[in-house]
């Protein structure tokens, strides 16, 4: 049967949730301490504590200076006593005897309380702080312990306490003492008063992971969720694809009859999300992303001054569905996509186009090309102004004559770039994928992210160039001051020590030695005698006598070939059709051979050694237009004719 020590230890563990290690440790300390406390021994005396976890018994040593005759007891011990635990001991010497003194249980259990709880709380704030660390950016579920005007306190896992300020609740939420309630850990900070945790409802990743858990194509990776842009409480919209084909990722996050997104809208206070495609396109994505509205173009304007702006045309009547209540709509498609967005209605885009025409120089060949669409808009435009209807088949022609000038007008006049010079220079030494990072992970505080993506800087490779080429142009933001430039500053340090490390990387693979390519030298030519002006035919002789007896090989293995002949690859260009038919062909001497029997059928290199000679098949005729020596080899055909090959 266990005693009260080993179940009270076992009811600690149980309640505080800790190591067995750490609580015994914790208890160990605590015992020295009411040992020292209890004998007013000193602290540079070395002192230890040793608890048996099943009877309960404390146990002290300490370190003692062996003596004749013992004066102190807390510090000194006779040698008699020292010999029983050493026999090898000596006076003079330090020695580690048990010292417990007695009844010290019941001193040690009212001195070391205060000890065993300071550090029983201190490894329980560390546990806290370490795994709350790991759920940073998920979700955790917590009750509600008290509501007060600067937000909520919940109770968390492992006794731990979260805050969720008012700016982190959605508005219009109201909780009550003892409500659950599902948050994401927004950050995590260590203090005097133990881990701070600071817990957010509002935030854009609130919803990601609520959209992971509901939908399993996004928790496997089939469904990705490209971008989102949020308005807590009130309207959100997520841009999502497939990773697969065959996937519809729309419809697998809404799922059947809006199961699926119903539940994530239920969580967030009835905020209401629009679930979009996403599109490489960036006008197609625009013309999305301002759904439910419907859309007749969008043209975009990549200009480095401006910023990336798309200009977004819409019927009419669509005019305030595109732009939403307050501009929610237009102002949440605008952090969806990363583009400045400038809604217009088609009579009002019309009108911009005229006066574009009229007024620009740089338009004057399109504006004679539409002289007479101008005017049939000009009295359209008119028209419409006295309140008179137009038919549908005039809006159309109203769409295209605004898509022609829009068209025109977003292709960038050249003395309106930027120097590519410098755009290619400054982008040299942002590493390159920063271009895949986008903005809002760039770890850099959510207002200032969304003011650069609202300013055209979708990911992180562009806001670097724009610091490399003219950081005062984001200076020049509104809402951007020194602290969130300073945050800026830090993070191009970040990106600047990661392109030297690149560069150190390539460094080095380029010192390292390179494997030379294989030299093919060139073969032998036996055909083409030289390069120089023609030659007499004495004087090749010579050669025809030092290559004789390869030929007489060849001769040999063309004498046993009972297939069809085959061609010979050389390294000369072979000749047309009509040079074959104008060659000049020149007679040469064949006594310069021996004339022997033919000997069919005796072909090998051994026969050949001893002697037996058969007769040449070969004719060398010496071509002066090619300064060539051409030489014909006799072959023997299937039915036992012969030809001559050149």
């Amino acid at each position: 049967m266990k005693n009260e020590f080993t179940l009270a230890f076992n009811e600690v563990l149980e309640e505080k949730q800790l190591p067995k290690e750490v609580i015994l440790k914790a208890l160990e300390s605590a015992m020295v301490s009411a040992y020292r406390r209890a004998v007013n021994a000193s602290n540079a005396q070395h002192v230890e504590a040793k608890i048996d976890i099943e009877t309960g018994k404390v146990t002290i040593f300490a370190e003692k200076e062996i003596v004749e005759e013992v004066e102190d007891p807390r510090t000194e011990v006779s040698l008699e006593e020292a010999r029983k635990i050493d026999p090898n001991a000596q006076l003079g010497g330090m020695i580690v005897v048990e010292t417990t003194p007695r009844d010290f249980g019941r001193v040690a259990a009212q001195t070391a309380r205060q000890v065993i709880q300071q550090r029983i709380r201190d490894a329980e704030r560390q546990a806290q702080l370490n795994y709350y660390q790991k759920q940073l950016g998920e979700i955790v579920s917590g009750v509600v312990q008290a509501v007060s005007a600067q937000g909520l306190t919940i109770g968390l896992e492992m006794k731990a306490e979260g805050t969720m300020p008012r700016k982190e609740m959605i508005p219009g939420e109201r909780f009550r003492i003892h409500d659950r309630v599902r948050a994401l850990v927004a950050e995590v900070k260590d203090n005097n008063r133990g881990p701070q945790i600071i817990l957010s409802r509002t935030h854009r990743n609130f919803l990601r992971r609520l959209l992971e858990n509901e939908v399993p194509e996004i928790y496997h990776g089939v469904v990705e969720i490209r971008s989102i842009a949020r308005e807590p409480g009130e309207r959100a919209k997520v841009a999502v694809s497939a990773t697969q084909s065959g996937i519809d990722p729309v419809g697998a996050c809404v799922g059947i009859r809006g199961v699926r997104i119903q539940a994530i809208v239920r969580e967030l206070h009835d905020e209401k999300i629009d679930v979009i495609e996403w599109n490489p396109d960036p006008a197609v994505f625009i013309a999305k992303a301002i759904s439910p509205a419907r859309v007749s173009g969008v043209y975009l304007n990549e200009q480095q001054s401006s910023g990336k702006t798309a200009t977004v045309v819409v019927p009419e009547d669509q005019l305030s569905l595109a732009i939403g209540r307050d501009g929610q709509n237009a102002r949440l498609a605008a952090k969806l996509t990363g583009w400045r967005i400038d809604i217009k209605s088609l009579p009002e885009a019309a009108a911009d186009a005229l006066y574009k025409l009229q007024k620009d120089e740089s338009l004057a060949e399109l504006a004679a090309q539409e002289a007479e669409t101008m005017r049939k808009v000009e009295d359209m435009l008119a028209r419409k102004a006295e309140g008179r209807p137009l038919q549908p088949e005039e809006y159309d022609l109203m769409a295209r004559f605004v898509d022609r000038v829009e068209r025109r007008m977003t292709r960038r006049p050249e003395a309106e770039k930027v120097s590519e010079d410098l755009f290619s220079q400054a982008k040299a030494q942002v590493p390159a994928d920063s271009f895949n990072i986008n903005i809002l992970d760039s770890g850099l505080p959510e207002h200032v992210a969304y003011i650069l993506q609202e300013a055209g800087y979708s990911t992180v490779g562009e806001m670097a160039v724009q610091m490399k080429i003219a950081p005062d142009e984001i200076l020049r933001l509104n809402g951007i001051g020194p602290r969130a430039m300073q945050e800026i500053h830090k993070l191009m340090e970040k990106l600047d020590a990661q392109m030297e490390a690149e560069k150190a990387a390539q460094a080095t693979v380029e010192e390292a030695p390179q494997p030379l390519p294989e030299t093919i030298e060139p073969a032998e030519e036996i055909v083409t005698i030289a390069e120089s002006a023609p030659q007499p035919l004495a004087e090749v002789e010579p050669f025809i006598e030092a290559i004789e007896p390869e030929l007489e090989v060849e001769a040999a293995r063309a004498e046993t070939e009972t297939e069809s002949r085959f061609e010979e690859t050389t390294e000369e260009e072979e000749p047309s059709f009509e040079q074959i038919f104008d060659l000049k062909l020149t007679p040469v001497d064949e006594a310069l051979f021996e004339d022997e029997e033919e000997s069919e059928g005796i072909s090998t290199r051994k026969e050949k050694k001893k002697g037996k000679k058969k007769k040449k098949h070969t004719q060398i005729e010496y071509d002066p237009d090619r300064d060539t020596i051409i030489i014909r080899k006799k072959h023997r055909r299937g039915d036992g004719g012969w030809d001559w090959d050149e």
